[in-house]
């Protein structure tokens, strides 16, 4: 697994829009019908990634944390299926129950959403503010798998208080790390 870290999009890029099936409902969802007036997370993650399983504890933690704030969370994967059947949406319902994820896990088949985002990686984090204008992307904290520092959620929390406050989170944050988008 080679470690590849986030493009870091533009902060102030207002949130790409989608419609995308949500593999947890069978619904579709449009990123209007999730979007939150207060802040809405949109991270890219997949099944199989030891970067993202690492973190899917706190990850469900955080989101039922600010779910309470009013804060929207949506979790995407856009990996190619054909050459990692373990990331497709019939194992990601199992996978979003088995982790008890409490928000959307919507399957990007096209890759197109991953591309408008400039996802790079999973775990990749977009915090946007509820103009929808991108105020954090980064990481969600300084632990990865291995290393053993505690999974806290820092840095994201962090940038979800300063936006939830009228605040915008500083300049400097640091890419998220994992495993490279899967692209076909």
């Amino acid at each position: 697994m080679a470690l590849k870290e986030s493009t870091m999009l533009a902060l102030g890029t207002k949130a790409p829009s989608f419609e995308l099936p949500d593999t947890i409902s069978g619904n579709t969802y449009k990123l209007a019908d999730l979007a939150s007036d207060k802040a809405t997370v949109v991270m890219f993650i997949c099944n199989h990634c030891p970067y993202v399983i690492h973190v899917n504890e706190e990850l469900v933690r955080l989101a039922k944390e600010y779910q309470e704030k009013g804060v929207s969370f949506v979790a995407i994967s856009s990996n190619d299926v054909e050459r990692y059947p373990m990331d497709g949406p019939d194992k990601m319902a199992i996978h979003a129950e088995k982790e008890g994820y409490p928000f959307p896990y919507l399957y990007d088949e096209s890759q197109e959403v991953a591309k408008a985002y400039d996802a790079a990686c999973t775990p990749d984090y977009y915090l946007f503010d509820g103009e929808q204008n991108l105020a954090y992307r980064g990481r969600l904290d300084d632990s990865r798998p291995g290393s053993g520092m505690p999974l806290t959620g820092k840095d994201l929390r962090q940038a979800l208080d300063q936006v939830l406050s009228g605040e915008k989170p500083g300049e400097k944050q640091y890419p998220s790390a994992g495993c490279g988008i899967k692209w076909k």
